[in-house]
This record gives structure tokens, sequence and C-alpha cells, in this order.
């Protein structure tokens, strides 16, 4: 019996740079930014950091619920179920007519319906605790993007969120590859979705000191492995891809944009927060990502780079893929598309999968913009401020998560 293979057939996003496929992709292309000031809601001088990639003018993409049923759905997961609608129409399936116990949803978030918990609890304090919404639970809680993807489309298969912070969205896809490989389902919609850009939420990260301040400058905010960072700019969105066993996908004419070949994970075992410094984790994980894919490293092309703008967490990865592909400077393009629509947390790996997809199929790798004065250990290609074209057999995203939380996905042509 030959070995089941995952592929992606669908396509779908919502981020900082638009929600349709095409025009969203040729803006990463172009070197666009999402970064903008923030006006989700109202700024005190007491917030050192007033910028964030957000979701301008949201009222639900394509979901078409009627504004009852939308309103019982918080923020985060609303991204999820649009990004997830998308993708399966970008498939061409029709789920109606698949064997629900044959589909799953995979779906993470790192935060969940954190703006759900902040307008709850506030009402709780001023109308006291009986005015406390009944929904409340059902819109916070961190599976309710998986959940309300499973019930819209009436899937009885695998349900399931992945919580593991910013890499939240990295595990998902990587679990749902298992889920297709070892026979348990046929078709899987996988991701992240996220939605903390929230008065609380940003407060967190600036207290801990994260978060970029350069607010005159939103577009060049963003700049993975310059030596002029500042911290991350937070983000909202969401990513998910249907994935589907190859030969079923084949023998119905599907589109193929990719293969997922393998994943890796590991955990640093050393700082709630902080990286380990000689990124010993995250390039376990790309060592584990290849040996399952059954590719040696020479094979990878591009890396899409978890960079987030932040002065340990870039040289840590700087230093995990040097670690692993020595010789990566005549052979490897890496970008950090966080540079243009910042840090959407447990999305990014839903959002970087599609990009990684999108590359494979088209040959084109977007860039890292503000990418001025490289940090002086990193004399890699980061396709610096210009897409390159590349035609390219693997690609590879990485995700990493306070907690220690490490994984890479390989991407393949088919």
């Amino acid at each position: 019996m030959s070995k089941r293979r995952a592929v992606i057939t669908g396509l779908g996003w919502v981020t900082p740079l638009g929600c349709a496929l095409e025009p969203t992709w040729k803006r990463f292309l172009t070197g666009d930014s999402g970064v903008e000031p923030i006006t989700r809601f109202e700024l005190t001088d007491k917030y050192p950091s007033r910028i964030a990639g957000q979701i301008a003018d949201w009222t639900g993409g394509s979901i078409d619920l009627n504004p009852r049923a939308l309103k019982r759905i918080d923020r985060f997961a609303q991204f999820g179920l649009s990004a997830a609608i998308d993708a399966v129409s970008d498939a061409g399936l029709d789920l109606g007519k698949e064997d629900p116990f044959a589909c799953g949803v995979l779906v993470g978030s790192g935060i969940g319906g954190i703006e759900e918990f902040e307008q709850g609890h506030a009402k709780m304090l001023n109308k006291g605790p009986d005015r406390t919404s009944p929904f409340m639970i059902p819109k916070l809680m961190i599976n309710a993007a998986s959940g309300n993807i499973s019930i819209y489309y009436k899937i009885r298969g695998v349900n399931n969120a992945t919580v593991t912070a910013c890499a939240s969205g990295g595990h998902a896809i990587g679990c749902a590859y298992d889920q297709i490989i070892n026979g348990n389902a046929e078709v899987i919609l996988a991701g992240g979705a996220e939605a903390a850009v929230t008065p609380l939420g940003v407060a967190c990260f600036m207290t801990m000191r994260a978060l970029s301040t350069r607010n005159d400058e939103p577009h060049r905010a963003s700049r993975p492995f310059d030596v002029d960072r500042d911290g991350f700019v937070i983000a909202e969105g969401a990513g998910v891809v249907v994935l589907e066993e190859y030969e079923r996908a084949k023998a119905r004419g599907a589109r193929i944009y990719a293969e997922l070949c393998g994943y890796g994970m590991t955990g640093d075992g050393g700082h709630i927060t902080a990286p380990d410094e000689q990124g010993t984790g995250a390039a376990r994980a790309m060592v584990n990502a290849l040996k399952m894919a059954g590719i040696n490293k020479e094979q990878i092309g591009y890396i899409n780079a978890h960079a987030t703008s932040t002065s340990l967490g870039d040289l840590a990865e700087n230093r995990a893929i040097q670690s692993v592909f020595p010789d990566a400077a005549k052979h490897l393009a890496i970008s950090s598309t966080k540079s243009m629509i910042g840090h959407t947390l447990g999305a990014s790996g839903g959002i970087e999968s599609v990009i990684c997809a999108l590359a494979l199929s088209n040959g084109c790798l977007p860039p890292t913009i503000n990418l001025e004065n490289p940090e002086d250990e990193c004399n890699l290609n980061c396709v610096a401020n210009q897409a390159q074209e590349h035609d390219i057999a693997y690609a590879m995203n990485n995700n990493f998560g306070f907690g220690g939380h490490n994984v890479s996905l390989v991407f393949g042509k088919v």
C-alpha cells in the first residue's frame, strides 16, 4: 500500500493587506505595508505603542449568516470562518456532498476571544453579574473558530484547536497532516485565527516591552533582521488551507497548490517568553521537518521565517537557520512577511502557509521590507525589500511561540 499524501487544494485568508486571495498576494509581492495607526479603540497617552496590522471595515467577510447569528461569534472566530469559507470555495469543494465524518477542522489560536472577555468583564463590573451575556463563553473560548467552522459546514470528523501561542496555526496544520496521512480524514480545514488588537491585548504586550514604538512611521515599524528593529507590530487576521488526500484530489481534478510533506515540533524547555539564544530547539524542529519530509537540506529553496522584528527572536532564528543550513547564503532565500502585516500571533502559521503554497505555485518569493541595515550575524539572502523570482521545489515555514513551542512545516511542489 502506497503512502498517503496530503496536498493543499484551497487557500483562504483575512489579512491587514486584504482578504481576496490574488489581490492580497499581489500586495505581498509588491512589498505593501498594512501597518497603520490603531483605530479599533480610543488610545490614551499611556499607550507608547499606537500601531497595528488591523482588518479595516470588517463586516463579516465571506460569512453569509444573518447579523444576529454573526453577533454571536467573536471577531477572531469570524476571521477564521471567513478564511475557511474562501478556502473551501477556492478548492471547488461542496462539503454538503462529502461524508461529514471524513472531513475535519483544525484551527488554532493563541489568545482567542479576548475582545469578548474584555467587554463582558466590563459589563459585569458596571451592570452586575446577572447582565453577563450567556454567549460570552461560547464566543471567547479558543476553540470557537474551529467549532463554528465545523457547525457551518456540518463537519463531523476531527474538530480540534491547537493553543501554542504564536505557533498555534503551524501546529494545527501539522496535526491536520497526521490525520490525512493516517487515514483518519480525507479533507481537513486547517490554520489559525487571531484578533488581539484590543485595549487589553495591546497593553499586555506593551508592558512586556515587546511592541514597536515607531508610531510616526508605521509602515517602517516592522523590520525583521534589521539592526534598528525595536519590537513587533501586533496584528490580527486568519489563514486557512484545505488539506486533501492526494489521490482523491487528483481524481476529482482539483488544482493542487503544493504538498505538505512533513513537519517538526520541539520545545525549548527554557523560558516562558524568551527563545533559546542559540535557537537549538528551533533548529531541531527544522531538522525533524526535513527528516519527515524525506528530503535533504539542499532541496529547501525558501523559508518563510517566524522573524517578528524582536531583538532576541530574530537573532535566535538566524542562528538556528545557519546551523541547519550552513551553506544557506548560497542557495536559500529567506523572508519575513510579518514585515508587511505585523505579527498575527496564532494566525501566523495559517497565513504563512498560504504564502508558501503561493510561492511554490507561482515561483515568486515575497520580500522582507524595511531591511535597510541587516543584523551583523545575518549574511543570508533575506529577499530584502523586493520580491525575487525563484523556481523552488520545497519551502519551509517556521513558527515559534511563548512557552518554547517550535514548529516547522515543509511544503513541496507537486
